[in-house]
């Protein structure tokens, strides 16, 4: 069963890009990729540009409504994802609980809906 892990962090909280503790950090995002390849779990993962670049489109009554940001304003932002296939929940859960956001955020795991 496919399980979407979606990681969650404030920004600026965590290792930060030009400090000695970053290089440790993307390392271990790299070790735990890897372990999710080697272990044939990993369907997909990627990062996302920081939450300044997003950009949030709704139609209400016809009209597009677009607006600059995050859906939600919240201290913690959607940073990245995985897509792993799991056995089951605890699988899923025992891998999330791997990934190196999870010291100074949150992984929110769900399992992902497959319509053939």
């Amino acid at each position: 069963m496919q399980y979407m892990c979606l990681i969650y962090s404030q920004e600026g909280k965590g290792p930060q890009p030009g400090t000695e503790e970053f290089g440790g950090y993307m390392q271990a995002y790299m070790t735990f990729t890897k372990t999710m390849k080697d272990a044939g779990k990993l369907v997909a993962g990627d990062a996302l540009n920081p939450v300044a670049t997003a950009t949030t489109v709704s139609v209400r009554d016809g009209k597009t409504e677009i607006v600059d940001g995050p859906f939600a304003e919240t201290k913690e932002q959607l940073g990245g994802y995985y897509l792993l296939e799991c056995d089951d929940l605890d699988d899923a859960l025992k891998c999330a609980a791997m990934i190196p956001t999870a010291e100074h955020g949150r992984i929110e795991v769900r399992p992902v809906m497959i319509f053939d």
